[in-house]
């Protein structure tokens, strides 16, 4: 055999080989894609790791603490935190009695419990929130007001307890820069606009770097309540979260969060539940969120700071939820340029009148993004107002928001969804003709009343599979 053609066989054997592998990866790939996707979710649950914490026990109180809601107690919270994660971790216990605090900071291996009858209140004086930290505003990121509870590449942290966390805003603090009269903002007032508009366009879209995006006393952005910033193993269980001044539990840049059986009350501006961004298994459950926005909202970054970071929220679980006021039940985007995928929502109930939709997808040509793989199902819906799912990819607010990045959305799957009053929509959807949106499917749902059965455009494959609507059993739209 000459050299030459023992070469040209050895290549002839590389390229079958090559054509073997790509094959199989194809194989695996439509497999996975075909594949139950609960038992996907079952999977990811149990990868979710949870903190583990020593057995030892500080008192805020042995570390000066006063518990009569006028003391500042910053230094305590400072002081104890430190000595429980320097002691290799443990409890820091907060007992009964209401503690004024400015932001604390979580540290490696601490659990921050509230006992029953507890309340820690937090500061109305913006000094307290200083140094300014690395944070996020509506998916942009910023050196901003401290959130009211931080960490900030911590691993096994949590909050867990039956107390009350109050971050005292409310039309005299806070929510009035939000610039509308409805939460106390005046005629003259200072408010967050021309701050946002400095901090998106002058900074995030000519790529200014982070640390340079100084913001904090006079620009009128308001901190998230609770923040784990690039933290691993965090848990947030049992404890109420009232009087937000912005988003109410944000895990950002995080993996292996769990957020099990909080109560959030707080019906302030931009008031989200929860709102996982750039992050990745992420469990929310037998939680009750009655907000003053939405409930659950799901982000990956807004357009170019998006784009920048270019982490996928991916692995988000909600379980055994009740919505109750709020712009949406689970919804994600609008800030998703990042991208979303593998969203399981399962056994919740959404019910209010003053809840807008059920499932809603938000974004448009500037933040464009994606959203994918999203399965819902044993819903109850007893009444919103707009519409029960709800896809608009040309939500905008702040002025234009057109550009170049039209989003994509593909893979919605409803199944076992009882509605009483499904409002004016069971299914609101409007995609682009160059990427319509694809594969929606109706499942074993049950619409008993609602204006319009639905309202779509550049739609490819809306399935309807023995799905009433009206009474009406419904035929499957192919384009």
């Amino acid at each position: 055999m000459s050299q030459n053609t023992f070469y040209k066989l050895h290549w002839v054997k590389g390229l079958v080989l090559l054509g073997i592998v790509l094959f199989v990866v194809s194989c695996r790939q439509n497999e996975s894609r075909t594949s139950d996707p609960w038992k996907q979710m079952a999977q990811i649950v149990d990868s979710i790791t949870l903190p583990v914490f020593k057995g030892d026990t500080l008192s805020i109180l042995d570390f000066g603490a006063v518990a009569d809601g006028v003391y500042d107690n910053t230094d305590a919270f400072k002081k104890v935190m430190g000595a429980c994660s320097e002691a290799g971790g443990g409890i820091v216990l907060v007992p009964k009695g209401k503690f004024l605090t400015g932001p604390i900071h979580l540290e490696d291996n601490v659990n921050l419990h509230l006992e029953a009858g507890s309340e820690i209140l937090f500061s109305k004086n913006l000094d307290d929130y200083y140094p300014l930290v690395h944070t996020s505003y509506e998916g942009t990121e910023l050196m901003n007001f401290s959130p009211l509870i931080y960490a900030y590449e911590k691993k096994n942290i949590a909050i867990t307890g039956k107390g009350v966390l109050n971050g005292q805003a409310g039309n005299d603090f806070w929510w009035p820069w939000c610039g509308k009269d409805s939460y106390g903002w005046q005629e003259g007032d200072p408010k967050q606009h021309s701050s946002l508009k400095k901090l998106k366009e002058e900074m995030s879209e000519v790529n200014v770097p982070v640390n340079q995006r100084i913001f904090g006393k006079g620009e009128f952005l308001r901190p998230s309540f609770i923040e784990p910033f690039s933290c691993e193993n965090v848990l947030v269980q049992g404890v109420k979260i009232i009087n937000a001044p912005f988003w109410v539990i944000h895990p950002i840049k995080s993996i292996n969060v769990t957020i099990d059986g909080v109560v959030v009350e707080s019906h302030g501006p931009n008031n989200d539940g929860c709102d996982p961004e750039y992050s990745k298994n992420v469990l929310i459950k037998n939680a009750v969120f009655n907000t003053g926005d939405d409930c659950i909202a799901i982000k990956s970054g807004r357009n170019e700071d998006g784009r920048r970071v270019g982490i996928v929220s991916e692995n988000i679980i909600v379980q055994n939820c009740r919505m109750i006021d709020g712009h949406g039940g689970v919804v994600m985007g609008s800030e998703i340029s990042a991208g979303v995928r593998n969203i399981f929502v399962e056994d919740c109930i959404m019910d209010s009148p003053n809840l807008d939709r059920a499932i809603r997808i938000k974004t448009n040509t500037k933040r464009g993004g994606f959203v994918e793989d999203v399965y819902v199902r044993n819903i109850k819906v007893g009444e919103v107002k707009e519409a029960v799912l709800k896809i608009n990819l040309f939500y905008g607010i702040y002025g234009a928001q057109e550009g170049d990045f039209i989003p994509r959305i593909q893979n919605i799957n409803l199944e076992n969804i009882t509605v009483e009053d499904g409002g004016e929509y069971g299914v609101l959807a409007k995609g682009y003709k160059e990427v319509p949106i694809k594969d929606i499917t109706l499942k074993n749902v049950t619409i008993k009343k609602v204006d319009s059965a639905y309202s779509v455009e550049n739609v490819t494959n809306l399935n309807f599979i023995n799905t009433i609507i009206n009474g009406k059993l419904m035929k499957t739209l192919s384009d």
